[in-house]
């Protein structure tokens, strides 16, 4: 069953590059749509300005999207009464990129948890008590950790925080916004396995974006991948990573750092990139595509499923 399903969904904005310019419109997401099943992992990758942050606030409702629909088990979020709306409270959360500034530096973690239960699920003071310490397990730290307040706890540590906080209101579906780029190698593979242990356990489901295709691919069911405001590759994680189509996810593939000196990298993620306010004719990714064609500069390709595949969408006119 889709838990969450995003319909032609666009959000742009209005862009001026001085007070003496004309506005230009800015398409952060354009035309997008894909679904969320319960218990799934879908992964959203791309490089920074592509989109995925915006597409992930959309979810959970701190944007308005432009045009399109966003369906929470088959209700319009922006346009349902009311009295439907009060069925999603909790439905969806998310995790923020810095652990360092999406906590509140004056409130110690109990206080922050015991909030976020309050206004959410639990008014018995000894039940939200008994909550806290369970949450406080399941991200793996100690109750000693809850009087203390986030300057004296690691980027790991508040990253864990922030996922306990996310799991109070036992969401349907968590947004984890490139939650761990800001963290060491180690601590990534500890945050990663963790979010292994909660969908296990909850059966929450997750949007997990990030720029790392080689993150993304350890923890993902399916992955999206996103260049300037459209999907142009979507699929299992294995049909993805092991037999990419579009030539930009092999680009991502291409740069992943592996111990091999004598591999040879095309260098295009640098080469000609558009600006977002002024796309070139034709596909988005022509300017840096080293096997467009004619038709690339002059017409906009779909996202169609491969043939003789299951599952597996490509935007591209010359298809692999």
């Amino acid at each position: 069953m889709n838990l969450i399903e995003l319909k032609n969904i666009s959000k742009s904005y209005s862009i001026k590059r001085s007070a003496f310019s004309r506005s230009k419109l800015l398409k952060a997401v354009d035309c997008v749509s894909f679904h969320i099943k319960e218990k799934e992992t879908l992964g959203l990758v791309g490089e920074s300005g592509c989109g995925k942050s915006t597409l992930g606030k959309l979810i959970v409702k701190l944007e308005k999207p432009t045009s399109g629909e966003i369906l929470i088990y088959g209700k319009n979020i922006w346009t349902s009464k009311s009295t439907d709306l009060l069925n999603f409270k909790g439905v969806y959360q998310m995790i923020f990129q810095d652990p360092y500034n999406s906590l509140n530096p004056q409130k110690r973690i109990y206080d922050v948890l015991d909030e976020v239960l309050r206004l959410f699920s639990i008014p018995d003071p000894p039940a939200r008590h008994a909550e806290i310490l369970r949450l406080i397990n399941i991200v793996g730290l100690k109750e000693e950790h809850l009087f203390r307040y986030p300057s004296q706890f690691s980027g790991g540590q508040r990253q864990r925080i922030g996922i306990a906080r996310a799991l109070a209101v036992n969401p349907k579906i968590i947004v984890a916004d490139e939650p761990v780029s800001s963290l060491d190698v180690s601590i990534q593979a500890q945050i990663i396995n963790l979010f292994s242990k909660i969908q296990r356990e909850t059966g929450v489901s997750f949007l997990f974006i990030s720029h790392d295709l080689a993150v993304v691919e350890s923890i993902c069911d399916r992955i999206m991948v996103m260049y300037l405001g459209k999907i142009v590759e979507s699929g299992s994680a294995e049909k993805i990573v092991k037999n990419p189509s579009h030539p930009y996810t092999k680009a991502l593939i291409e740069a992943i750092p592996v111990p091999d000196v004598n591999r040879k990298m095309q260098n295009i993620m640098k080469q000609n990139i558009p600006s977002p306010i002024d796309l070139p004719l034709g596909c988005n990714f022509n300017t840096r595509c080293p096997i467009a064609i004619d038709r690339c500069f002059k017409e906009e390709p779909n996202l169609e499923e491969l043939k003789d595949t299951q599952e597996h969408f490509c935007a591209c006119f010359i298809k692999k």
